[in-house]
């Protein structure tokens, strides 16, 4: 990703486009950091926004660079308000944590219970009649490490938001456990110089200072490992790449083999693919055949044939032939690279929701702080004395914590599109995985998506003359020449079945298209035409509509080949036949019983695209013919004011409009970069079926989300007015708050359980 950007610097100075910077950082512990991490970006010199998201520890800023600044002197400053703020900037936006054990920073967390654990024991036993509270010299020697080492990070953060006016979870954690402590010492000492020195102990709270931090340290931790999961669709992808590739190199009359490292590959290169190695770069099969396994790209499971022509991408894994290949992409243009920039930045985006999230916690922390002070003062009042009324404040304090808040959304987007990831569901951005949930209405692009967009000229009829075999060669001879430069789908066909009968183009010259009409140019110095019946009736032609109709009955898209001598007139009639995908039916059927509307829009005729229309089982008042490729958009905009929300489905450039258009774009992977780019959602492979899939994903992410907020929502108003009313201990309000964030976290992470429905009816 992007991470050149610079600073405005004098009016004088000529802006540039803006750039977008990913920044890691550390230390940051609860939704009130993420806020005040924010404000100290935005309030760098340049930057137009910051967005920081709590569960990837990462920032990102877009800024609106301008001539005179160096790229690394706006990333100076940046690190530096980081910094400033009170936190480790990084310069990775996402940690490394490949080669951490699952037990990595558990040490202090673990002195830090064993320390307690003598603290903790007197509780245990009191129900026993057992009295083995320690000495007050004994809790103080526990009990001070685990304050002033395990919990020195809570008072350098706690401090530093104090400076800025701000509050977190490190201040209300320091501000309670160091109350609990001061109070401990200070009731030691009114024992110690009163009559009763000497004379059993007094009650101290030394346990509650010490296990509170422990636990929160523990809790801390916990996140740290959940995270390390739900990053683990990162780092799987991540670990796709290979470091070696097998080069073949031409020394003379000899080819050699040369093992060199995967970053020195460029395009054009040959390499040597081996039996069960994994492809080292994006590249086409020019000899060889094998079976390669792309399902940790795709999601699917079986193995997919390729041979001298097909496409290999770089991470998958071959089967037992032996392929050479040529390099078509390498570094950040690669496939894998692609997708693994999707997956980094849709984790690290906010969804919408995020943003109720964030004002709550603006005002969270002072709130408590008011809440708490209120608490001790009432207490006092009631005449409770200092010591009750400071405990109860303490409780208020320590149970009161923005973490779950802050991990509620994000971590769920991170679980979300990480499974989605691997069952071949790429999810752009976070508003997309959040509003498909809400999606009523799917559109689907004909060609390439419903259909398998591999037409076979069905018939070549002659119109102004003998319909036999020469007539049908001529034609098709003309016809040949227009599309022979063409990559549509039809041009295929046309050239394929020119190739077939042995029937070489005749030259042309002045070829082009006609949007949304045909194609046109000059053979052999006459002009002629592909032309849809569309353009035809513009045209005034005069075509055997019966003949047509016949043909688009059955579902075949019509052409007319025209010639102009000088007037147009109708030459011969072409009829392509284009299957439905595989499984397309069922995917539509799916998608309707699940209470959603099915579009299908298609720049074909009406009589051909209902009848592929009613072979998937889309009703026909639901599809729209005849749309030209600018009017897609048209169409979807007109779908969404009538209230729907609408998800397109498509695969061609011409569908990118559309996609932008529509509340949730679905790309088709194996289609246009352009549609890609403009989709929110990128399917890996053709299957119509991942459709319903995203979809259902999308439910059940934002079904989390909200039971994440629920319980974030539900511990603090539950647990504050408990702590208030003097019915928590320190202690207990310490666990409650710890296990707020962990259970969070744990209920995002079942989302790496999903499976398709269809997968799971299978298992």
């Amino acid at each position: 990703m992007d991470v050149s950007m610079t600073a405005p610097s004098p009016a004088r100075a000529t802006p540039t486009a803006p750039l977008t910077l990913d920044l890691g950082v550390d230390g940051m512990t609860c939704a009130s950091c993420v806020s005040r991490v924010e404000r100290a970006l935005q309030k760098v010199p340049g930057v137009s926004a910051a967005s920081v998201n709590l569960a990837t520890e990462s920032a990102r800023v877009q800024a609106t660079p301008v001539d005179g600044e160096a790229s690394d002197a706006l990333r100076a400053r940046l690190s530096r308000a980081v910094r400033d703020a009170g936190y480790s900037p990084r310069a990775e936006a996402v940690a490394n944590e490949e080669a951490a054990s699952p037990w990595a920073g558990f040490g202090p967390v673990a002195a830090g219970l064993l320390l307690c654990a003598p603290l903790v024991l007197p509780m245990l036993a009191m129900p026993f009649g057992l009295d083995l509270v320690p000495p007050p010299w004994l809790q103080l020697l526990l009990a001070a490490p685990v304050q002033f080492w395990l919990g020195a990070r809570f008072y350098r953060a706690g401090w530093h938001a104090a400076r800025a006016g701000t509050g977190n979870m490190d201040l209300l954690v320091a501000l309670g456990t160091s109350a609990a402590f001061g109070l401990s010492l200070w009731l030691w000492w009114r024992w110690a110089a009163g009559p009763h020195a000497g004379h059993g102990q007094p009650h101290l709270y030394f346990e509650a200072s010490a296990v509170v931090i422990a636990l929160v340290r523990l809790g801390k931790w916990l996140e740290t490992r959940a995270k390390r999961q739900a990053t683990a669709a990162i780092r799987a992808l991540q670990q796709l790449r290979p470091e070696l590739a097998h080069l073949r190199r031409q020394r003379g009359p000899q080819v050699q083999e040369v093992e060199v490292p995967v970053a020195e590959l460029r395009v054009g290169d040959v390499l040597v693919v081996r039996p069960n190695e994994r492809v080292p770069a994006d590249a086409r099969v020019v000899e060889g055949q094998s079976a390669v396994n792309e399902s940790m790209l795709t999601g699917e499971p079986l193995p997919v044939a390729k041979a001298a022509g097909d496409r290999l991408t770089g991470g998958s894994v071959n089967g037992d032939g032996r392929l050479v290949a040529e390099v078509t992409a390498t570094g950040a243009e690669s496939v894998l690279a692609r997708i693994i920039r999707l997956v980094e930045d849709a984790q690290a985006a906010k969804a919408p929701i995020q943003q109720l999230v964030d004002r709550v916690a603006a005002v969270f922390v002072p709130a408590v702080l008011v809440i708490a002070l209120l608490t001790g003062l009432a207490w006092g009042w009631r005449g409770a004395g200092l010591e009750t009324a400071l405990v109860h404040a303490v409780a208020v304090l320590v149970i009161a914590c923005p973490c779950a808040l802050g991990l509620a959304t994000p971590v769920a987007v991170m679980a979300g599109t990480g499974v989605a990831a691997r069952h071949g569901i790429l999810v752009k951005d976070a508003r997309a995985l959040e509003t498909a949930h809400r999606v009523d209405t799917v559109a689907f692009d004909k060609t390439g998506t419903l259909t398998r967009g591999e037409p076979v000229l069905r018939a070549l009829v002659p119109l102004d003359g003998p319909d036999d075999a020469p007539a049908r060669a001529r034609a098709l001879q003309a016809a040949a020449a227009l599309q022979a430069g063409s990559e549509h789908p039809l041009a295929r066909a046309v050239v394929q079945a020119a190739h077939a009968e042995g029937v070489a183009p005749a030259p042309a010259e002045a070829v082009q298209n006609v949007p949304g009409r045909g194609v046109q140019g000059r053979v052999e110095g006459l002009r002629r035409a592909i032309a849809s019946l569309r353009w035809c009736e513009e045209l005034g032609v005069t075509v055997d509509l019966a003949r047509a109709e016949a043909f688009m009955r059955e579902g075949a898209s019509v052409s007319v080949l025209l010639a102009f001598d000088p007037v147009p007139r109708a030459q011969a009639l072409l009829a392509f036949s284009d299957e439905p995908k595989p499984g397309a039916a069922e995917a539509v059927a799916r998608l309707r019983a699940a209470g959603l509307r099915v579009v299908m829009i298609s720049g074909d005729n009406p009589a051909a695209a209902r009848a592929v229309a009613q072979r998937v089982g889309i009703d026909p008042g639901d599809v729209r013919a005849q749309v030209l490729p600018g009017d897609k958009a048209k169409v979807v905009a007109e779908l969404k004011a009538g209230g729907h929300t609408v998800a397109m489905v498509g695969d061609g450039a011409n569908d990118a409009p559309a996609l932008a258009a529509a509340d949730v774009g679905m790309a088709m992977a194996n289609g246009t970069d352009v549609a890609m780019e403009a989709a929110g959602i990128t399917l890996m492979r053709g299957d119509l079926a991942l459709v319903g899939d995203a979809l259902d994903l999308s439910h059940r992410t934002v079904r989390k989300i909200r039971q994440n907020l629920f319980w974030a929502f539900a511990y603090n108003v539950v647990g504050i007015p408990f702590a208030a009313l003097g019915l928590l201990s320190p202690v207990v309000a310490g666990a409650a708050m710890a296990a707020s964030s962990v259970s969070v976290m744990a209920n995002a992470l079942l989302l790496r359980r999903w499976k398709p429905k269809r997968l799971l009816s299978n298992s």
